[in-house]
């Protein structure tokens, strides 16, 4: 692939995640259901993770990162290399471990949803800021929820992938 097919590829990729950001960060944000609200930016980079690979999902999980880090209060730099490394894992399972298809999407989608969760819980544990019960009633219907979106995010990526050939024609 030319270097501007590549240029080409991933600047279509990024537009593709502009209303994914919009709809996370503009309405979903105002309106949540029973007070839960979904993630997702994670469900982006764990899709093109799937269809494009382990090196590709890390670098989109990088430019992911940065974009939640930079543009949510609570982003933090952490944020930056876990979806890096949710990426790089995720790719590199639905390569080798599972398949490079929607149920492969969404059993990554699932793994990286409850890592970040899991992350979550750790670091208010650690500073004692909320219980274990108190945490898991926010956390486990926020994972559900967000996995609600996965369909719509796959179809977005794959048509992408599709139209500017990616690494597996999903």
């Amino acid at each position: 692939m030319t270097r501007q097919a590549l240029f080409r590829k991933w600047s279509v990729y990024a537009l593709a995640l502009l209303p994914i950001w919009l709809l996370d960060a503009c309405i979903l944000n105002r309106y949540p259901l029973f007070g839960i609200r979904p993630m997702l930016l994670p469900l982006a980079a764990v899709t093109v993770a799937v269809l494009e690979g382990s090196r590709a999902g890390a670098g989109f999980g990088l430019g992911v990162g940065l974009l939640w880090a930079l543009a949510y209060p609570s982003g933090t730099g952490i944020m930056v290399i876990g979806m890096t490394l949710v990426g790089l894992l995720t790719g590199a399972a639905a390569q080798y471990a599972l398949s490079q298809s929607f149920l492969g999407c969404l059993l990554c989608s699932a793994g990286a949803l409850v890592a970040i969760d899991l992350w979550r819980i750790a670091v208010r544990l650690f500073v004692r800021s909320a219980g274990w019960a108190s945490m898991l009633r926010v956390a486990a219907p926020e994972i559900l929820y967000s996995l609600a979106w996965t369909p719509l995010v796959y179809l977005i990526f794959r048509a992408v992938c599709r139209r500017v050939g990616g690494t597996r024609l999903a």
